[in-house]
């Protein structure tokens, strides 16, 4: 299939975007639209080829599909350390509204297909934000949310206490790593400079609903595991019931598969982007 590679202007440099278009009869609506958020540092460079595997699956199943770069990420301009938390939201907001846009462009009269946020890992957190800057409801695809962007923040951080581990000097590692975030002093990790702002952004950053589903909103939330008899942990289950209380209709799914984000070689789950493509479409939305 043919794809679209772009730069999306923004207020400090460009985006760079793939616009991954629906395969669809001439003047039909796509069934739906899907914005990707990425997860953070070499989680995102781990995961390029899982995304743009399911990206290509979504376009071919009726789905838009545009996958973004945030700031300071990727092809998009600046550097990593020039990144924050509400810049990453603005970006996300920005690639909604220009796929919305180029709907009504190319199919009117026809009325707006549903909108999908879809993220991995971090980009889960920035996807429920981004939300909230919206002026209509969304569907949400995850994969391998956490509840709470504190253990993401926390096991980035670990990376620079790895090597002193053995020394035992990982925890005045660790607190140095903080005095300086807290101090306003960015912190460099992994050939990463993490900013204040970033680090402050991700570890208060929470999957709560955005707000409360006047209409049936749709959650697709999905774990992987290579344990058949893999369960969902009490953190997840929470999190997944306040979402329903929130008028979400919430399905969860444990698909067998390994952690691409994290493996020491590109990994494929490919059963995960079938189960995704089944649960997306199920809804008929």
């Amino acid at each position: 299939m043919t794809f679209e590679a772009f730069f999306l202007p923004a207020e400090n440099g460009q985006r760079f975007c793939l616009f991954h278009p629906a395969n669809k009869t001439q003047n039909a609506a796509a069934r739906g639209q899907v914005v990707y958020v990425h997860p953070l540092t070499e989680e995102m460079n781990k995961s390029r080829r899982m995304a743009a595997l399911q990206a290509r699956a979504l376009a071919l199943a009726g789905y838009d599909v545009l996958q973004i770069d945030l700031l300071g990420c990727g092809d998009s301009s600046g550097d990593f350390g020039d990144a924050t938390w509400v810049a990453w939201v603005d970006d996300v907001v920005s690639a909604c509204r220009w796929l919305r846009e180029r709907t009504d462009e190319h199919t009117k009269p026809l009325p707006r297909p549903p909108l999908w946020l879809w993220g991995l890992r971090a980009g889960c957190l920035l996807a429920t934000q981004a939300a909230q800057n919206l002026q209509e409801p969304c569907h949400f695809l995850f994969w391998a949310p956490t509840p709470t962007g504190k253990p993401l923040l926390q096991q980035f951080l670990r990376l620079k206490a790895t090597a002193d581990l053995a020394n035992g000097n990982a925890k005045s590692v660790m607190d140095g790593l903080r005095s300086d975030l807290a101090q306003g002093r960015a912190v460099e990790i992994g050939g990463y400079l993490l900013s204040p702002d970033l680090a402050n952004g991700l570890e208060q950053a929470k999957l709560i609903s955005p707000l409360k589903s006047c209409k049936p909103s749709r959650v697709e939330w999905f774990e992987l595991s290579t344990r058949d008899d893999a369960s969902l942990t009490p953190v997840a289950v929470n999190a997944i019931a306040q979402w329903r209380q929130a008028g979400y209709e919430v399905h969860s799914h444990i698909v067998l598969g390994p952690s691409f984000w994290q493996t020491t070689e590109i990994e494929d789950a490919p059963k995960l982007i079938a189960a995704t493509i089944a649960a997306v479409i199920s809804g008929g939305q």
